[in-house]
């Protein structure tokens, strides 16, 4: 198939790149030169494992192209993804600019019948919108095309993206015509030849699925966030908790773990998005009111922590901070829960040596809009490895559980710090196994 994918963000990057490793003829569109320059170069602007490898062989084989010409790229695919970004507004809404330029992009330019997919997290309605948008296009140019419009919502964890995309538990396609439903069923039947798992409903009920199964998600995490508090003021270990329920296959094992709180690029922006759409709605949101505030809350506890033990001011105290992605396995730092721990150390005159597997770069560009480029060279020094971020520190913070970060060297760590402390915001470690080092151990929950 002919596939155009508008945007090369997370999500289109790796719809294209994937979808072209089966064969596809794939043209990837973005105005951002630079962006494009770099994935024309052999390069990618994001850190997914196994991507690089996907994009440089399919653009090798003349498969996969990445392109700022607008025309080209319509006139290009039958099937038009669109998977540009959805930024939250103010309110909390989705600001769907840049997907409804893209659908004006595609009535201004189509010559022939499109199935335009809506891949970006919309919410409810946007179909609606989109075909609107194309159809006020093609009558400025008296022209009657048929086209369809799909909500083929992603369900792409960063840093198992490819995993995700090429062996999906689900594929979720709303369409409301038998061509474009047929269509869909023939692109996605490489990945789902074992088992049929391409579930096609009607366009509304996608576009609402998406955000149904992050605010569930996120939901699973403050409520074993809140409950964390309680079990440290209830003398509990919150990690025993989570086995106890996880045992129950009601419950279920996954999104129990208790810790500095939720970041990132999907589940902040989508309950922000969901409880504006039910106030609209006239269905006020309660719970996903709680689930934010929680979270915003949990994101304070490392510094909340630090700040027990060594007071208001930390002027003169170096703290080494382990981890600053929002997760392992990507290099995203939107919403990152480091980025608050580090505002208050730095706020409260603390010092900061920071290290981050793949990071680093990124965590620079995000650092310096929330401290400023001042107090970001004058108090945070970026470390080349995890032990030579410990140098100086009187304490650690561990806020991103990196895999390296599993089974340190104790020892080593106990002769660094100058105060023996260790801050964790992800229970990466056993409180008997660090007080045997001489450590004194925080966790989340662990009365």
């Amino acid at each position: 198939m002919k596939i155009t994918v508008i945007g090369t963000g997370y999500v289109g990057l790796v719809t294209g790149a994937c979808l072209a490793e089966m064969g596809n003829h794939v043209v990837c569109l973005d105005l951002d030169p630079v962006k494009i320059a770099v994935l024309q170069g052999g390069g990618i602007p994001i850190h997914e494992p196994g991507l690089l490898e996907i994009v440089k062989r399919n653009a090798s084989a003349g498969r996969l192209q990445f392109t700022t010409d607008i025309a080209h790229s319509v006139g290009h695919g039958t099937l038009q993804f669109i998977a540009v970004g959805t930024p939250p507004d103010e309110d909390g809404s989705a600001d769907l600019t840049y997907v409804l330029a893209a659908a004006r992009n595609i009535g201004r330019l189509m010559t022939d019948y499109k199935v335009v997919i809506d891949k970006s997290t919309v919410p409810v309605g946007t179909a609606d919108r989109v075909k609107a948008a194309i159809k006020e296009e093609l009558a400025s140019r008296d022209m009657t095309l048929d086209f369809s419009v799909v909500s083929n919502p992603e369900f792409l964890k960063e840093g198992a993206a490819v995993a995700d995309f090429t062996r999906p538990d689900r594929i979720v396609v709303g369409a409301e015509d038998e061509r474009a439903s047929l269509m869909m069923r023939a692109l996605y039947s490489p990945f789902v030849r074992n088992r049929d798992r391409l579930l096609v409903m009607d366009v509304r009920s996608a576009e609402f699925t998406k955000y149904a199964a992050n605010a569930m998600l996120a939901t699973r995490i403050s409520f074993m966030n809140e409950l964390s508090r309680l079990a440290e003021r209830l003398g509990a270990d919150i990690e025993h908790v989570r086995v106890g329920i996880g045992s129950d296959p009601r419950i279920g094992t996954h999104f129990l773990y208790a810790g500095a709180g939720f970041g990132g690029s999907c589940f902040p922006k989508d309950v922000k998005a969901l409880a504006h759409m039910s106030a609209e709605a006239g269905v006020p949101s309660l719970m996903m009111a709680a689930v934010e505030s929680v979270n915003e809350a949990q994101k304070q506890i490392l510094a909340h922590k630090v700040v027990q033990a060594y007071g208001e001011s930390l002027q003169g105290k170096t703290f080494a901070v382990w981890g600053l992605s929002f997760k392992p396995n990507t290099d995203d730092m939107r919403e990152a829960p480091s980025r608050v721990l580090i505002a208050e150390l730095v706020r409260r005159g603390g010092m900061v040596r920071a290290y981050d597997p793949v990071a680093l770069s990124e965590a620079q560009r995000a650092l310096v809009l929330d401290l400023g480029p001042a107090a970001l060279s004058a108090q945070v020094c970026f470390c080349e490895s995890s032990m030579s971020a410990l140098d100086g520190a009187h304490a650690l913070c561990i806020v991103t559980e990196w895999k390296e970060f599993r089974t340190p060297d104790f020892s080593e760590i106990a002769g660094k710090l100058a105060d023996k402390r260790v801050f964790d915001g992800r229970n990466l470690y056993e409180p008997e196994l660090m007080q045997s080092f001489g450590l004194e151990y925080q966790s989340i929950g662990r009365g």
